[in-house]
C-alpha cells in the first residue's frame, strides 16, 4: 500500500540561534523542498503536520523556519530527523514516478514476459536515473531511459527491452 507521505528531507543541523534548521533535500531539487507550505514528522504510525513559516535555498540545502521550533535547543533536538511531505503536495511531470513507488517493482521483458528481478534502488549519477535490480545472478544496473524502459505500470512492473548481458549472463 502506498503511503500518503514521502520522505522529502533530513534536518542536518541548526542555522542561527532563532530555531531555523538546515535540511538536506531528498527531492529532485532543494527548490522543491523549499516550496512546501507544510512538512510532516513521523510519530509512531502517524504523521504530525508542521507549518513552514519560511524556507529558502542556500547552496544545495534548504534553510527553514518551522512553526513551533523557535529556539536553538528545539532545533538541535531535531537534528538527523527525516521530514515528510504529503504525496498530494508534489507536482510530478507526466511520465515521472516516485522512487518509493518503483522500489520492489518487477522488471519484466516486454516481449517474453520473463521477470528479470526487482528494483531495489534508484540512483542518479547525472544524465539519467539508474535502476538497481536484484536478479537471480546478483545485483545489476540499468539506465532508466526510453531505449530500455518501454512501459512503467505501478501495479504490474517495469517493462523493458535490454541488450544481452545487461540483466542476465
Amino acid at each position: 500500500m502506498k503511503s500518503n507521505y514521502l520522505e522529502c528531507g533530513i534536518i542536518i543541523n541548526t542555522h542561527g540561534v532563532g530555531g531555523d534548521v538546515k535540511l538536506e533535500s531528498l527531492c529532485d531539487t532543494p527548490q522543491v523542498l523549499a516550496s512546501f507550505k507544510k512538512i510532516y514528522f513521523k510519530e509512531g504510525d502517524g504523521y504530525r503536520a508542521a507549518k513552514i513559516l519560511k524556507a529558502s535555498v542556500f547552496k544545495s540545502f534548504v534553510i527553514a523556519r518551522i512553526e513551533g521550533i523557535d529556539d536553538m535547543d528545539k532545533a538541535i533536538s531535531l537534528k538527523n530527523t527525516t521530514v515528510y511531505a504529503a504525496r498530494k503536495d508534489f507536482k510530478l511531470p507526466e511520465g515521472s514516478y516516485f522512487i518509493a513507488d518503483l522500489i520492489g517493482l518487477d522488471v519484466i521483458d516486454n516481449k517474453s514476459g520473463k521477470v528479470y528481478g526487482q528494483i531495489t534502488d534508484v540512483q542518479n549519477k547525472g544524465a539519467s536515473d539508474i535502476y538497481v535490480i536484484k536478479t537471480p545472478d546478483g545485483e545489476r544496473m540499468m539506465p532508466a531511459v526510453a531505449e530500455f524502459v518501454k512501459k512503467t505500470d505501478l501495479d504490474k512492473g517495469v517493462f523493458v527491452e535490454v541488450i544481452p548481458g545487461m540483466l542476465y549472463d
